[in-house]
């Protein structure tokens, strides 16, 4: 009963603020508050779970660099931290671009709806993310992993004059269905099919808020030593329809791969990411993580205490 007590604490306990002044609503209105017109670490397409939750404490630190379809630039420094709670099936996981340096272009600007007057190069704080994930069901014989996920975006992102980031909260849900093949032995180890869905919801800028449905496929080779995976991942908003509005550009669509090399207790990481549909960058990502069995330590230390 702790644990579940514990993760309700955690989520009520985070507060978001919105900080954009609502006005009344207006649905046939634009309100361009939307991946296509924001930098790309406004609001991008949430990374998808793989069916499992990290059983170790896990840092991870990364450098990104995006390269806009109209030649504008954003590189950033990427901080994510896993931390298992009480058990190795629910984690709390923190992730954000903690500051990014960003070369805008006039053509961007115009697309972004920004005067050519606004500075084109700066660099802003990102948004904090707090997500907590939950193994509902790990994979036997005929069962597979789930694993369910809610996550908050906070509000403190800067840069909202020149579209950098929302001066706004969201939110998301998903759930995650995975299942293994094993290999016996030899370098090839697991071949992983993960499929998701949930929903994704942010505050706009004129009284209302714009709700998602979430996606994402995965198929994931892992070997001795690295593992190799592609995503497929996107959200549907409701604001891009034929009518009354035609340019939200509320429906991002992603292809996506993952990287990993494991060397001990560390992960060396690339990501290569690129925009199908109302995510018009590529994204570049090299980073290192380190794990440490956080729990069995938590153990041998109890065990230790009490034989002494």
């Amino acid at each position: 009963m702790r644990y579940y007590i514990s993760i309700a604490a955690l989520l009520l306990s985070v507060v978001v603020m919105a900080q954009t002044d609502l006005t009344a609503p207006d649905l046939h209105r634009t309100t361009y508050i939307s991946p296509y017109y924001f930098g790309p670490n406004a609001f991008p397409v949430p990374d998808m779970s793989d069916g499992t939750v990290s059983a170790d404490l896990r840092l991870e630190l990364a450098g990104d660099y995006y390269l806009g379809f109209q030649k504008d630039q954003t590189a950033d420094l990427f901080l994510r931290l896993n931390v298992p709670l009480f058990t190795d099936r629910v984690n709390l996981s923190l992730w954000m671009p903690v500051v990014e340096g960003y070369w805008n272009t006039l053509e961007r600007q115009r697309t972004c709806r920004l005067q050519d007057t606004v500075r084109m190069t700066g660099y802003e704080f990102g948004d904090v993310y707090v997500s907590t994930d939950i193994q509902v069901l790990k994979q036997k014989k005929y069962l597979p992993d789930f694993v369910l996920r809610a996550a908050i975006k906070s509000a403190s992102g800067g840069g909202w004059p020149n579209a950098r980031n929302y001066d706004c909260p969201g939110y998301f849900f998903d759930g995650t269905l995975a299942k293994s093949i094993y290999f016996k032995h030899g370098f090839f180890q697991e071949l992983r099919f993960a499929g998701s869905a949930g929903f994704l919801c942010w505050q706009t800028d004129n009284g209302r808020q714009n709700d998602a449905v979430m996606y994402g496929a995965q198929l994931k080779l892992l070997t001795s030593c690295f593992s190799l995976a592609q995503v497929f991942t996107g959200y549907v908003g409701w604001e891009n329809n034929p009518s009354p509005v035609k340019d939200a550009h509320d429906r991002p669509m992603t292809l996506k791969t993952n990287i990993m090399g494991y060397i001990k207790n560390w992960e060396i990481l690339f990501t290569y990411q690129y925009g199908i549909k109302d995510y018009p960058f590529h994204q570049f990502r090299l980073g290192v993580a380190y794990k440490w069995d956080m729990l069995s330590a938590i153990e041998a230390y109890k065990q230790k205490k009490t034989n002494h």
